[in-house]
């Protein structure tokens, strides 16, 4: 008998000695999102301790990967935000806001916002070892801390950030550590355009290509007011990079209205744009749709039929035969294309092409009599004299983007409004009759939105493999997880081993890809945490 008690005792003595001496988990959640070299806060972990038992925060230990290049490295930072709302309590979250660093507040979108979060520890140009040491007493149930990280100016694009938590310490202790994200890749990026810049308050709708001289050329709505679709004080702005997108030139507007014919500059307004580089006499064309009058309603809705600047959409181009430094006054071509029937002609947005035959071409969409909307192509055979629309590849589908697969044979990447899956069509006369590819509504996923497809031939990378690369938000539902995917099969599969996740974070989700050179694409975007966010990726980082 008194064997028994004695064994009891030992046990609850035990079990009372291990609650006294196990810390409480910490959960951690490492971020998917780029990481802007223009900010000085980003994301790295979100940190989360329910604080049933520990009293304080000792300690926390990162460890950064050999080959990250630490030089580039300006500071790493530990930020506490507080604890968590009474009525959120008992579901997971990792931040008590949605986000510590804005994406839409004008002003607010390069550091952490000192309301929401107090910078208790800070190591500037770190080893591979950075140990934080806060001693930072805790609030009795949850506290959330994150990590910040800050690069320096002149890191390079291409560069990746491995680092992992490899510890915590509370009270003294190391703690259990349950990881909610697997250990990611961290790529760098440029805020090309964030809310508030040149007094805007948004930018959207990228489009993106590489010129004759190897320029970057960016091109976007800029929505002086609010985010919202045409009818808005809208223009077409330009950004140039001459570096590979290192650094981005001041903004141009290649199609502006103002005031045009007495209505103000909010019923004025010309966005959605498209790009295209004439590869064989080296002029830059932007495309867009001019909306005047239309009582600040949307284009989409109250674009009426007729060819008239008064019922309808006009579809505008400018060029530039410099490079893209200067631009040409609006050339309006509604009356070569628009079928005066349509309620609504615009581009794809996104970017054109040329044929290898010479052949400009852009996606184009349109709204029927019926209101039903179609996507097909225009062209022109004369480097942009005269353009022709001839028939749609299929109806209820808008945003689209084309590419040629092969010499004459052009594939038709449309956003369908049916959900779930994109739509794909071939032709082989410019339009007039077109066939269903068999990738079509089965091989890519989409939450219906805009999205990005480009051809890459075998000579022109370093691959030297023909490939498609495509880049949307890679879900059903929800524009998050932008991701680029590559094909080497014509668009008839794109392997998920080719992917590579951008952001995994929300945002209005359009992407423009281009090539940079044989190495490299690069991708300008709608992200989480910028407007307009540029990134570079290595084909090898693609197809491995």
């Amino acid at each position: 008998m008194k064997t028994k008690i004695s064994l009891l005792f030992l046990l609850q003595l035990f079990a009372l000695t291990f609650i006294i001496q196990a810390a409480d988990t910490v959960q951690v959640k490492q971020t998917k999102i780029p990481i802007l070299i223009d900010r000085t806060d980003n994301v790295l972990f979100y940190v989360r301790i329910d604080a049933k038992s520990s009293k304080e925060l000792n300690e926390i230990k990162l460890r950064f990967a050999d080959e990250v290049n630490l030089s580039e490295i300006a500071a790493v930072k530990l930020y506490y935000s507080g604890t968590e709302a009474a009525q959120r309590r008992g579901e997971l979250h990792f931040a008590p806001v949605g986000q510590y660093i804005s994406s839409h507040s004008p002003g607010e979108t390069l550091s952490a916002n000192e309301s929401y979060s107090i910078k208790i520890s800070e190591e500037k140009s770190p080893g591979n070892d950075v140990v934080f040491s806060p001693n930072y007493k805790l609030f009795p149930g949850i506290n959330y801390f994150w990590v910040s990280l800050q690069m320096k100016p002149n890191s390079s694009l291409v560069s990746k950030i491995v680092v992992e938590m490899s510890s915590v310490k509370l009270d003294g202790k190391d703690a259990p550590l349950s990881m909610f994200s697997e250990k990611a890749v961290h790529r760098l990026g440029i805020g090309v355009r964030h809310a508030g810049d040149d007094g805007s308050a948004s930018f959207r709708i990228p489009g993106l290509d590489t010129s004759n001289e190897g320029t970057l050329l960016g091109v976007y709505d800029v929505r002086y007011n609010s985010s919202v679709d045409l009818q808005e004080y809208v223009d077409v702005g330009l950004s140039r990079s001459t570096d590979k997108g290192q650094t981005w030139e001041k903004m141009r507007l290649p199609l502006s209205f103002g005031e045009t014919d007495g209505m103000p500059k909010a019923q004025n307004g010309v966005g959605d744009p498209a790009i295209l580089v004439d590869k064989k006499t080296g002029t830059i064309w932007v495309i867009a749709a001019w909306t005047h009058g239309m009582g600040n309603g949307r284009a989409w809705t109250n674009s009426m039929s007729g060819n008239g600047k008064e019922t309808t959409a006009q579809l505008v181009l400018s060029k530039s035969t410099d490079d893209g430094k200067t631009w040409s006054e609006p050339i309006n071509i509604t009356e070569q294309v628009k079928d005066p029937s349509w309620n609504f002609l615009l581009q794809g947005p996104g970017k054109g092409i040329t044929m290898e035959d010479g052949t400009l071409v852009f996606a184009i969409q349109f709204i029927d009599s019926e209101r039903m909307p179609h996507a097909g192509i225009m062209y022109s055979r004369d480097h942009g004299e005269t353009w022709k629309i001839h028939n749609p590849a299929r109806s209820n589908t808008t945003e689209a983007q084309v590419v040629e697969v092969e010499p004459g044979v052009l594939m038709l990447n449309m956003r369908d409004n049916r959900g779930g899956s994109r739509a794909v069509a071939i032709t082989t006369d410019l339009g007039k009759t077109w066939k269903e590819h068999p990738s079509s509504r089965s091989v890519l996923q989409e939450p219906v939105c805009m999205a990005s497809l480009i051809s890459v031939k075998a000579e022109d990378n370093i691959i030297g493999k023909d490939i498609l690369l495509f880049s949307n938000p890679n879900t059903t539902k929800g524009r998050n997880n932008i991701t680029i995917k590559a094909s080497l099969d014509g668009g008839l599969t794109f392997p998920t081993e080719y992917d590579v996740l951008l952001d995994e974070d929300y945002g209005w989700g359009y992407s423009c890809l281009t090539m940079i050179d044989e190495e490299t694409v690069g991708i300008l975007y709608e992200s989480s945490v910028a407007h307009m966010t540029f990134q570079a990726v290595k084909l090898t980082d693609l197809i491995k």
